[in-house]
């Protein structure tokens, strides 16, 4: 067979564009994993059995409000004029009622002699005008800068010696992974931590959406290509092996990376209290994200033989057909007549497609997508509450991921290869 320049020039051109979907296939696993592990390393710090499940962390929180509104104590003068108040109520209750019990008939002479100097030496109306200069001594004193420092003391102390009696049993782990992670992320704080996190994520998030548009990008120009040079009848084999292999590069890239993410979190719990106010920010209540295999590998490893079916089924017609499908055209399309003739090449490149569910998965995985979207959107929007003493407000995070779109891709492709073949079929004449 003869090529011309420009024919090996198109066979270059496709061994680059092919280099390419492979090498971003390559940095697409290592983003997507390094992205995971970030996602992991923030759903762990951020988890709600850490947080708003923790009872330290609740107890830290209103210590924090409790000890902010003991060191802002100041009796007002408003509240100074109503202590006085009070005090001159008690005072003047208690005088009358000691004069009361000792004006009662006695009958003891130990009895009526005391009643009798009580009378003699003290004048009980005398007495009450003494209460008020009194009561603005014992107000004035209670006011004292110094007592106002000595009642903070005290309870400051009481405060302390209640919070040591309240603990959990997540906080030597709690500590244990905050101090993993902060290490990892280089940050001592959840402040810094939570916007190193999000700078990367988002980081991470542009290459994705970058390799994937390359990889994709990189296959139509090579059906481009295709389609350009369609009517040299020559050069139909090798493209058709060239698409194989781009077909072969998405199955297995759309099978390793993840599918779907599963994110639902709390975003902020703001808490009244005291005239403070308790907070908890981006409690994650549950994060998952898996990829094809990785559902594969799940279903296997229960201990459930109904899983266990289910998983060797989505691995047979899922993964294995599919490839084996791919693997049988490339044998079809470069076996001289006789053997591309054989009855099982031609059942395996032809017939075995009746059994690749791919097409259905696409379709399985997108109703998963939205049936969990859903639920979680309903179940999340029960949680948002908005009152004077409490706001919660809930995120819901769920979403497809680059390795849905890389298998959806291969299945089109897949189908229009199919397609193709019935045309170019190098054994029927066509």
């Amino acid at each position: 067979m003869k090529y011309t320049i420009l024919n090996i020039i198109v066979l270059i051109g496709l061994s680059l564009l092919l280099s390419g979907a492979v090498y971003s296939g390559y940095r697409l696993a290592g983003v997507s994993a390094e992205r995971e592990q970030v996602k992991e390393d923030y759903s762990l710090s951020n988890s709600v059995s850490f947080g708003l499940f923790s009872i330290d962390q609740w107890r830290d929180r209103i210590t924090d409000v409790l000890s902010s509104q003991i060191q802002d104590f100041h009796i007002t003068k408003a509240q100074q004029k109503d202590l006085l108040v009070m005090v001159e109520k008690q005072m003047h209750e208690l005088i009358s009622k000691t004069v009361a019990e000792i004006n009662q008939p006695q009958k003891g002479l130990g009895g009526k002699l005391k009643k009798l100097a009580f009378n003699t030496l003290v004048d009980s109306a005398e007495l009450q005008a003494q209460v008020k200069p009194f009561a603005k001594t014992v107000v004035a004193k209670i006011s004292s800068p110094e007592s106002e420092k000595r009642l903070k003391n005290i309870a400051g102390s009481k405060v302390n010696q209640l919070t040591k009696q309240i603990y959990d049993s997540v906080s030597v782990a709690n500590y244990t992974v905050t101090k993993y992670v902060y290490k990892k992320y280089k940050v001592s704080n959840p402040v810094a931590f939570n916007q190193r996190i999000d700078q990367r994520l988002s980081a991470l998030k542009i290459q994705l959406i970058q390799y994937v548009c390359i990889m994709l990008g990189c296959v139509l120009l090579a059906l481009l290509l295709w389609f350009s040079l369609r009517k040299q009848v020559h050069m139909q084999t090798p493209l058709f092996v060239f698409a194989l292999i781009f077909a072969m590069v998405m199955l297995i890239t759309g099978s390793l990376l993840p599918v779907i993410e599963v994110d639902a979190r709390i975003q902020s719990l703001d808490l009244g209290l005291l005239n403070g106010k308790v907070e908890f920010k981006n409690q994650v209540l549950f994060y998952q994200s898996k990829s094809i295999l990785g559902v594969v590998e799940t279903l296997i490893a229960q201990s459930k033989p109904d899983a266990i079916v289910v998983g060797i089924l989505i691995l047979l017609f899922i993964l294995i057909l599919p490839l084996l499908r791919l693997i049988a055209k490339g044998i079809y399309v470069l076996s001289p007549q006789k053997f591309g003739g054989n009855g099982i090449v031609r059942y395996l490149t032809f017939e075995l497609g009746k059994w690749d569910m791919s097409d259905v998965m696409i379709v399985g995985m997108l109703m998963t997508y939205i049936g969990l979207n859903g639920i979680l959107k309903s179940q999340l929007s029960n949680l948002n509450i908005h009152s004077e003493s409490l706001n919660v407000i809930t995120s819901n995070g769920t979403s497809l991921q680059p390795g849905y779109f890389i298998f959806a891709g291969y299945v089109f492709f897949a189908a229009l290869l199919s397609y193709i073949l019935k045309r170019v079929s190098p054994h029927d004449g066509l």
